[in-house]
């Protein structure tokens, strides 16, 4: 009987001396309140970012009313979030020759490529394949470039359509302010009204409208934008 208990005893010794390995997990994501992925770091030039870089593309070239906006939807797919983009996309992630989205830019039909005036530039094509390949992430990083001189055709214009053009355009827009054309968003500069309604100065209805105020790096841009005349560039 007591060599019965010495076993036992020694086993347990051996049992509770025995280490499982040790798991090592990866550091969780850090999501913001839209569900983005948010990288705590400054913008790495080797990475496609979906909110920086690619929304901003298909909105500048395939969200107008009559293509992939939320309204028209033609064909049923919308571009103008990441959810949508992904779904109705067709997004294969780390596939682009198996993604709709991809397909469709590339196309050499001239009846079915995307968007209908023409083949997009072929470093936004080249982007959209990286963002892809990497992984066709909801991802954004802090970077926010201003140097140089601030464009109205690459960085006013989609700005102005991830932002404003949803009540600011078509053939009735919201308190007659037109910011889908060069002409109008001129009027408005010379105002006083597109700064004033985005900055939200006292007087001026604050704009985006029932949204939180544009970051820094979209100010700066306009602001920077209207200093310099405001030009057609």
């Amino acid at each position: 009987m007591q060599r019965f208990f010495l076993v036992m005893f020694l086993s347990g010794l051996l049992f509770a001396c025995t280490h499982n390995p040790v798991r090592v997990e990866s550091y969780p994501q850090i999501i913001d309140s839209g569900g983005v992925v948010v990288n705590p770091h400054p913008c790495s030039p080797d990475t496609i970012y979906f909110k920086n870089d690619i929304l901003p593309l298909l909105i500048s070239n395939c969200t107008m009313s009559g293509c992939h906006d939320a309204v028209s939807h033609k064909e049923d797919v919308i571009l103008t979030d990441y959810a949508n983009v992904i779904s109705t996309g067709d997004v294969k992630a780390f596939k682009p020759s198996k993604s709709d989205l991809y397909k469709a830019i590339t196309e050499t039909d001239p009846d079915k490529i995307m968007p209908p005036s023409g083949s997009l530039p072929a470093s936004a094509i080249q982007q959209i394949a990286t963002w892809i390949t990497q992984g066709a992430l909801n991802n954004q990083c802090d970077g926010c470039d201003t140097t140089g001189t601030i464009r109205y055709s690459t960085q006013i214009t989609p700005l102005l359509q991830t932002y404003c053009n949803g009540c600011h355009s078509g053939a009735s827009p919201s308190d007659g302010i037109n910011l889908s054309n060069y002409a109008g968003v001129k009027s408005s500069v010379d105002n006083g009204g597109l700064w004033g309604a985005v900055s939200h100065q006292t007087g001026y209805a604050a704009m985006p409208q029932n949204a939180a105020k544009l970051g820094a790096c979209e100010l700066t841009k306009i602001q920077k934008w209207i200093q310099d005349g405001a030009q057609n560039n």
